[in-house]
């Protein structure tokens, strides 16, 4: 099955590179040009290699800031709750 069709690259010839220790999917780019043209099959590579999915790649795809994704989910503070103001409570006042 092909990885990469821009270059032709199949499953097996990964598992080749990777065997002969080519372990991250840089190195399987410099040894095969896979991963260096579209990028579609770059995660496909990393599956092959056993690193699963991103994790902060997937924080930013929901939607979370970038610095938190770069912090990781741990260092996002819990919400704290507030009480609402009182009708006429200027947010001065609610310290």
């Amino acid at each position: 099955m092909y990885v990469c069709s821009c270059f032709g690259i199949t499953e097996q010839q990964v598992k080749e590179h990777a065997e002969a220790g080519a372990g991250t999917p840089r190195k399987i780019a410099s040894a095969c040009k896979a991963g260096t043209d579209c990028g579609r099959c770059v995660r496909q590579i990393q599956s092959l290699l056993g690193r699963g999915a991103c994790p902060r790649r997937e924080l930013i795809d929901l939607g979370a800031p970038a610095a938190v994704a770069l912090a990781g989910p741990a260092s996002v503070p819990a919400a704290v709750p507030v009480a609402p103001l009182a009708h006429g409570e200027a947010l001065d006042d609610a310290a």
